[in-house]
């Protein structure tokens, strides 16, 4: 999707307030021989008084969403920081991130708040994720996580998956991480301004 992109400060795959249609670039999955395991649609956050993306399933795997859309295509991102802001359901919650090292092995990363130690497989390195209450923002540093997980440098990232249950305002991939103040507004999270009587 973006091998041909000049890659540098942030990369943005999902914003919520996107067009029509911020989803576009992702494939939904949750529906499968006609029994609905859960949903993802577009809904208004209070905390936030913003639109955002919600996925939520009785089966955290069973619903989610993919980018790229196509699995034989891949996001080609080099950038080394992916970023997530993400709001804590209170419910089981998983995110994988798929990458490529520099001895051409496919690795995965999966994320979830109901693992509570890190296992390293031959290709798949699972391990757990604490949210607060409310929302978050989530920072992945994947050159350090593929080094210390298989002794390899991290090449480029492949595919990015979130499953439910979450709401999402964007995720975005960065070359370093910035402070809040530097980031443009579809990479912030911005909360209502609270008024005192």
């Amino acid at each position: 999707m973006f091998r041909h992109t000049y890659q540098t400060g942030c990369l943005s795959i999902l914003y919520s307030l996107r067009g029509k249609n911020p989803l576009q670039s992702w494939k939904r999955h949750g529906e499968q021989h006609f029994v609905a395991y859960g949903d993802v649609k577009s809904v208004r956050d209070e905390d936030i008084e913003s639109y955002v993306v919600e996925i939520m399933g009785a089966n955290v795997q069973m619903t989610g969403i993919t980018c790229p859309r196509d699995n034989s295509d891949s996001l080609a991102v080099r950038l080394p920081f992916f970023v997530m802001i993400v709001k804590n359901m209170r419910r089981y919650f998983m995110f994988e991130v798929e990458v490529i090292d520099d001895k051409n092995k496919h690795r995965r990363f999966i994320a979830s708040n109901f693992r509570t130690a890190t296992r390293v497989g031959q290709s798949v390195c699972l391990m757990p994720v604490t949210l607060d209450v409310g929302w978050n923002q989530v920072h992945f540093d994947l050159p350090g996580c593929t080094r210390l997980a298989y002794g390899t440098n991290y090449r480029e990232t492949v595919r990015v998956r979130v499953f439910a249950n979450c709401r999402i305002r964007s995720v975005f991939f960065c070359d370093r991480i910035y402070a809040e103040e530097m980031l443009p507004p579809e990479y912030k999270l911005f909360l209502p301004i609270q008024v005192k009587p």
